[in-house]
C-alpha cells in the first residue's frame, strides 16, 4: 500500500528484447537498480517489461527517471509508457469484444501520446480482414486470432499509422498487473 505522498505506478517498458541493444539481462535486476535510484516497493511481472512501484514523482518525470536509469546502467534505449491501477482497470472493463472471441488474442495498446480523433477515424475504416481494431478511452484494442490470414494490425505498423510510441500487452497480462497492484 502506498503512503498518502506516493503514486503506485506501472511502467510498461516498450521495445524488451531477450538479446541486442535492448535485452534487460534479469528483470531482479533491474528491480534493485530502481530501488537504488529511489524508487519504492518495485517489482516485475515476467520479462517482458512490467514494473510497478511507488514514488512521489508525477507519471512523466517517473518515466524520464527509469529511462534514465536503464539507459545509464545497462544500455538499454526503452520507451516507458506509465499507467495507473485505475487506467488499467478502465481498459480492462473497456474492452469492446464479445466473450465469444477468444480473450488470451486480445491486445491492448498503451501511449503517453495524444491520439487526434481524425487519425482514429482513418483507422477505424481501414480494413484489416480478421483481425479487429478498436478505440477505448484507456487504450486502443487488438484482436488477433492465430489463423488471421495477413497480420497487418500490430503495435508498429500502430506507431507508424498514427506517429506515436506505443506498447502492447495481452488483456490476460493487464487482469494480473493490475491485481497485483496495491497488493
Amino acid at each position: 500500500m502506498t503512503d498518502n505522498n506516493k503514486v503506485q505506478y506501472l511502467a510498461l517498458l516498450r521495445g524488451v528484447m531477450p538479446t541486442g541493444p535492448n535485452r534487460i539481462p534479469k528483470m531482479s535486476d533491474l528491480v534493485q537498480m530502481l530501488e537504488q535510484s529511489g524508487l519504492d516497493n518495485v517489482s516485475s511481472y515476467i520479462q517482458s517489461g512490467n514494473v510497478i512501484c511507488e514514488t512521489s514523482l508525477p507519471a512523466e518525470e517517473l518515466a524520464q527517471h527509469m529511462h534514465q536509469v536503464i539507459l545509464e546502467s545497462i544500455g538499454a534505449n526503452l520507451s516507458i509508457i506509465v499507467k495507473e491501477k485505475s487506467d488499467l482497470e478502465r481498459a480492462i472493463l473497456g474492452n469492446p469484444f464479445s466473450e465469444e472471441l477468444d480473450s488470451s488474442r486480445i491486445h491492448l495498446v498503451f501511449t503517453n501520446n495524444y491520439i487526434s480523433t481524425e487519425q482514429l477515424a482513418e483507422l477505424q475504416v481501414m480494413n484489416f480482414m480478421d483481425e479487429i481494431f478498436a478505440v477505448g478511452t484507456a487504450c486502443l484494442y487488438m484482436y488477433l486470432p492465430r489463423d488471421a490470414k495477413k497480420k497487418k494490425l500490430n503495435n508498429n505498423f500502430l506507431e507508424k499509422k498514427l506517429g506515436i510510441v506505443a506498447t502492447t500487452r495481452k488483456l490476460s497480462v493487464i487482469k494480473e498487473l493490475s491485481n497485483r497492484m496495491d497488493e
